[in-house]
């Protein structure tokens, strides 16, 4: 199915709903937060508009489009993706929940770089990458 809008008063196709439900990739935005100015908000936003399911953990509750922000640590089975916006020091308190989730990837968005987790990620079979998920949603390299 193919969505259409109206552009410079001609109409245009700009979103095929079968491709995006085939790439649906559950996500977990890890330091959620409801602030607009935020690049976790923007990344909440970002990954609903591209159809992608999200969690959101966060300092405190919340909500983002369609997506409530909890502080629960919940198990799912299901995430696909962990995309990092708390510093290091504020990971450590998650590295065994993010183990336990079994993710294929953890994203380092740019500040939130750590050796000591991507090294346990890596050693659980977690691919990791230091990479920005705006950016990565943009290209379509999502």
């Amino acid at each position: 199915m193919i969505l259409w809008r109206r552009r410079y008063g001609q109409l245009a196709p700009y979103l095929e709903i079968d491709n995006i439900m085939a790439e649906q990739k559950t996500t977990m935005v890890l330091g959620a937060s409801d602030n607009p100015g935020r690049y976790a908000y923007m990344a909440i936003n970002r990954l609903r508009k591209y159809g992608h399911p999200v969690i959101a953990i966060g300092k405190k509750t919340g909500r983002v489009a369609d997506i409530d922000i909890t502080k629960d640590r919940e198990q799912h089975s299901n995430v696909d993706t962990v995309t990092l916006y708390l510093n290091p020091t504020h990971q450590k308190m998650y590295y065994d929940y993010i183990v336990s989730l079994r993710p294929k990837r953890i994203i380092f968005n740019p500040g939130t770089e750590n050796d000591e987790l991507a090294v346990l990620a890596e050693q659980n079979g977690i691919k990791t990458m230091e990479a920005c998920t705006l950016v990565m949603l943009g290209t379509g390299q999502y």
